[in-house]
């Protein structure tokens, strides 16, 4: 078990390091008790790449919110078989299910922090609880919370998150995509450069930042996974932090 000191201090190191002896490392320290987790949109693959070079047997989590636009699905699915991947689906906690199809059409609009919390974050803190490590895709570049992450972060619980492409920019990204000729979302040429949810993806121009595609005009701009809101762990909690009156 690594201290706080040494996780802080290997932290530091790795800003000098590549994003593959980030991986290695962490490959090395925490396997089998390491996963990586991926949206699988074109932004996702310079990891997924890189990851499936150094150990192709680590896990590869996808939340299948059951909001995925149509395209995304059907691009995971071909591209788990053409990488052979190592791919595992989280699906919402089914204590939710009859709320969720009550309110299926509104979820999305009316309270998309609920949202993505039952269908992203819950399913996510899940499938994490017995791991010691969870190997991340964000950063700097992408959001104002994410500027301030770190490359190994020590969750409350004892996860270690690593986020190994921390330092690298959207210029970056499409170098390695080219260099390695990599695949794209089938959506990226239509406007997509950031995909998610269909109720929360819209497509953006050229000039604009890569994310501002996502929740449009809710005053968001994470699902929660790599928030405070990934805090939340209780059923209960949940749903007095949410005012839900579920039994």
């Amino acid at each position: 078990m690594l201290s706080t000191q040494q996780i802080d201090t290997l932290s530091k190191e790795f800003e000098s390091k590549t994003p593959q002896e980030i991986i290695q490392w962490a490959v090395d320290e925490f396997l089998p008790e390491i996963a990586l987790s991926s949206s699988f949109q074109t932004q996702s693959m310079p990891l997924l790449h890189m990851v499936a070079n150094i150990k192709r047997s680590v896990p590869v989590f996808f939340i299948d919110t059951g909001y995925h636009l149509w395209e995304t699905l059907m691009f995971r699915e071909w591209l788990a078989s053409e990488w052979k991947l190592n791919v595992i689906d989280l699906y919402r906690d089914p204590r939710w299910n009859t709320f969720v199809l009550h309110n299926i059409r509104a979820l999305p609009f009316e309270d998309p922090n609920l949202c993505c919390y039952l269908h992203k974050v819950q399913p996510m803190q899940k499938a994490l609880k017995d791991l010691k490590a969870w190997i991340s895709g964000i950063r700097r570049d992408q959001t104002a919370v994410r500027a301030q992450a770190k490359i190994l972060e020590l969750q409350e619980d004892g996860l270690l998150k690593v986020n190994p492409l921390l330092n690298w920019t959207k210029a970056d990204i499409s170098q390695y995509a080219k260099e390695n000729n990599l695949p794209s979302h089938p959506l990226l040429s239509k406007g997509y450069r950031s995909v998610g949810c269909a109720p929360c993806t819209i497509a953006i121009g050229a000039d604009e930042d890569e994310r501002a595609g996502r929740w449009a005009g809710r005053g968001k701009v994470e699902c929660g996974l790599h928030t405070d809101m990934f805090k939340k762990k209780d059923y209960e909690e949940v749903k007095q932090a949410f005012h839900l009156e579920i039994k």
